[in-house]
């Protein structure tokens, strides 16, 4: 079994709404021959699953992110603060 990494400087975290120590990390591997960001769901301290994201489909990815965003402001809510890794 590989041995597991810590958390790149370029990354941050997000707690789940859900609470019960579920976060998603996002995490930027620039040393990887493509280029991606990893988002990673936790249970506490293991991770559960990845998904690598090509750095091209970024844009797309926030887009969809904003959009929400955008579609929060227009109903009158205020999206919630992120917990950034200050790492």
């Amino acid at each position: 079994m590989p041995a597991a990494r810590p958390l790149p400087r370029t990354g941050s975290i997000y707690l789940d709404a859900r609470g019960d120590e579920r976060a998603l990390r996002v995490s930027w591997h620039p040393e990887a021959a493509e280029g991606v960001v990893v988002l990673s769901l936790w249970q506490g301290n293991v991770c559960t699953g990845t998904f690598r994201l090509p750095v091209d489909d970024v844009p797309d990815l926030v887009d969809t992110l904003v959009d929400v965003l955008r579609d929060q402001h227009r109903r009158g809510m205020s999206p919630r603060p992120a917990l950034s890794d200050a790492g």
